[in-house]
């Protein structure tokens, strides 16, 4: 009888399936303990009072801005209608649709933050002539309307205004339809129907923001992570899709995958989780929110099985709305490297917060650019007046990444260079100035020849000349590249107007008692006579004190900052001479540095209080690398030229190995579906390791005018 009552009762009911977000099953399900939630809490209050979140003042101006573009946009359709002759009702019925995308879009913008904006018209209304040049010289008339830029060659044309104050990045859509609804769906593909490549890059911002918030498991947890994760990239230095990281919707789709991995984590587990999958993810692996699909429209998707470029991406962080695209494709294999150190950095900070050994402020400490490299590219960006230098900047900062690329192309990538995505300006020039700054080092592990150089010149002169080929080029707009040392960064860099003492680095008494012929290299900051008379040269000339301290010319340890004037006589003492300046002195290593500066192709911005700059100038420098006083190989240098006063390469940053537990979860589906290479974690050194090298700069500072003798530790 019990038999049969079990066999009578109703079958137990199963529980519905959970979701799945995601290609793949999340890594882990759990949710947040009490000591997670308070840790989102305080990651919360935070952010809060570091002033990420705009106030409601500026919220509502924000929608005023954005309707009253609205009207322009509607009016100017309006007005192209009724002048190509169509109907009455034509006109009246014209229309032009804005949408937003972005940070704004997902949410997550904070004050001062542009609104990326895109306007969708009818397909008689089009971007070269209509948008760039009627609807710009509109925009130009309004008095609400200030810092117009038109960008129509990018990879998605933009035109870059302020209205009221308040940043626009405003972009054009043409659609195949005569009338543009304002309830236009543009997350539907109709859209994309006989529309060109620029057009569908342009629609797909909006399409990915709305798909993104869709494919996440809680919009509040996944907003709260970004704007943690922006904020910190920021910090960091690494948040620059045109310097080759990675810019908003990069950011948003790396959380977006880590919020679909662990559907029930708070914001302080997924900030923790973010890092710990990011340091371990085997590159170039991509990273996708949903199935790549294809479409009949024909539009090319990303696929390295099908596409030979595409397998050349490092970093493939791929959009998810059709046709899907890797958002990343700017990235490097030196910008990979650097974000591979700063997720380390990250997940050792993680570990140590949820150790309670570290607060969350700890996380967001800025990164010590000008103190983790030896050796820097300055690259100089002067124009005749702030709206030329707007233009000029935008052009030439969108073209540095293909610098970096070049120099890995050029050194076969044993040159390294890290592009730091910071502008910084020089108030004691006349002229209207930018500048921007690139880490340099040699590949980790990589042996150097005996002698062996980096010849830059060649590789700058490539990039200088693609530069000028800026087509809305004017008078007065100039590019210098320059080759620095840590100790001849300018003073303006900083943000108290000087650099920070580094404590002294004294050798040891084994090393000072080490002779040359022992092994040790003996390092020639320059004899006292040599130094007197330089002194005595600098007492004579008309030098302008600009800043606390001073590039001083590679190679020679004078120092070089000269008035407009003296240099202008210099030049022309070069000129007439026809011969290029040459000087020798000692230097690292006991070696004899030749260099020579040609005279300057092209007038010098006149009121410059810094470094001359030298145009097409040709630099031999060699010197030894620092890593062998520990006992590494010969001797290595770098060459470079055009605008600048370069030197050698002396000195290498070291990075931290990775640590924690892989995401083989996600990884090995992705190998699976045939995307991925078998690409390995990047590995290398601490951070801390950099303390351990040997310090020219300081020992020259303690040593001045003696010989110093050094060996490996």
């Amino acid at each position: 009888m019990g038999s049969e009552a079990l066999a009578a009762s109703p079958p137990a009911q199963q529980p519905p399936p959970l979701k799945q977000f995601g290609v793949t099953s999340p890594l882990s399900r759990a949710g947040p303990s009490e000591a997670d939630v308070q840790r989102s809490k305080e990651l919360e209050k935070f952010l809060l009072d570091a002033g990420l979140h705009e106030s409601e003042e500026e919220s509502a101006r924000r929608e005023v801005v954005l309707a009253r573009i609205k009207q322009v946009v509607i009016d100017w359709v309006k007005e192209l209608t009724r002048l190509r002759g169509y109907t009455d009702q034509m006109v009246e019925d014209a229309n032009a649709v804005i949408f937003t995308f972005g940070s704004y879009r997902l949410g997550v913008h904070g004050p001062g933050a542009d609104i990326d904006t895109l306007c969708v018209g009818p397909s008689y209304v089009n971007r070269e002539e209509d948008f760039f040049f009627i609807l710009h010289n509109i925009l130009a008339e309004m008095e609400e309307v200030t810092e117009l830029q038109p960008v129509p060659d990018a990879h998605v044309p933009v035109m870059k205004f302020k209205f009221d104050g308040i940043s626009i990045d405003l972009l054009y859509a043409s659609i195949s339809l005569l009338v543009v609804p304002d309830d236009l769906d543009i997350s539907h593909v109709s859209v994309l129907y006989n529309v060109d490549e620029p057009t569908v890059r342009s629609l797909n911002g909006c399409r990915v923001a709305d798909q993104i918030l869709k494919l996440v498991p809680n919009a509040e947890h996944f907003r709260t992570t970004l704007r943690c994760l922006k904020f910190w990239a920021k910090r960091r230095g690494v948040y620059s899709n045109v310097t080759g990281f990675l810019g908003g919707v990069n950011w948003a789709l790396l959380v977006a995958r880590v919020c679909q991995l662990y559907p029930n984590a708070v914001p302080s587990m997924l900030v923790s989780r973010f890092f710990r999958v990011y340091t371990q993810w085997r590159w170039p692996n991509p990273v996708m929110l949903c199935a790549i699909e294809e479409d009949e429209l024909g539009f090319s998707v990303w696929d390295p099985r099908k596409n030979p470029r595409d397998r050349t991406h490092h970093m493939p962080i791929i959009t998810p709305a059709y046709p899907c695209m890797n958002s990343s494709y700017n990235v490097s294999t030196s910008t990979l490297r650097v974000m591979t150190e700063q997720f380390q950095f990250g997940n050792k900070i993680c570990e140590e917060i949820e150790l309670n050994k570290a607060l969350w402020s700890a996380l967001f400490e800025p990164y010590l650019f000008f103190e983790n490299y030896k050796n820097y590219l300055q690259v100089d960006i002067v124009a005749a007046d702030i709206d030329d230098l707007r233009a000029w900047k935008g052009w030439v900062e969108s073209r540095l990444r293909q610098l970096t690329l070049m120099i890995e192309r050029d050194t076969y990538g044993k040159l390294q260079c890290h592009p730091y995505p910071h502008e910084y300006a020089d108030p004691l020039r006349l002229c209207s100035h930018c500048a921007f700054f690139m880490g340099l080092q040699r590949k980790e592990g990589e042996i150097i020849q005996e002698g062996q150089q980096f010849d830059i010149r060649g590789t700058v002169d490539e990039f200088r000349h693609s530069v000028n080929m800026y087509m809305f080029w004017k008078p007065g707009m100039e590019i210098y590249v320059s080759h620095v040392r840590r100790r001849q960064i300018p003073s303006y860099v900083f943000p108290d107007g000087y650099k920070r003492s580094r404590p002294p680095r004294l050798s040891s008494p084994q090393q000072a008692e080490k002779s040359p012929g022992e092994g040790g290299e003996v390092c020639r900051p320059g004899s006292g006579e040599r130094r007197l008379k330089r002194k005595k040269e600098l007492e004579g000339a008309d030098v302008k004190q600009c800043s606390p301290e001073k590039r001083q010319s590679i190679g020679s340890e004078r120092a070089v900052t000269v008035s407009p004037e003296s240099r202008q006589a210099s030049d022309m003492t070069n000129s007439e001479s026809g011969s290029a300046r040459s000087e020798v002195c000692q230097f690292e290593g006991d070696k004899e540095v030749n260099v020579k500066l040609v005279k300057s192709d092209r007038e010098r911005c006149a009121g410059i209080a810094d470094v001359p700059f030298v145009s097409s100038s040709s630099v031999v420098a060699n010197l030894l690398n620092e890593d062998s006083f520990c006992g590494d190989t010969g001797p290595e240098s770098l060459t470079c030229s055009s605008d600048g006063t370069p030197g050698s390469v002396v000195g290498s940053n070291s990075q931290g190995s990775s640590q924690g537990d892989s995401c083989e979860g996600d990884s090995e589906s992705l190998l699976d579906n045939g995307y991925g290479n078998d690409g390995k974690v990047v590995e290398d050194r601490s951070e801390e390791d950099l303390e351990g090298e040997f310090d020219i700069d300081s020992m020259k500072d303690q040593n001045d005018g003696e010989r110093e003798k050094a060996s490996s530790s």
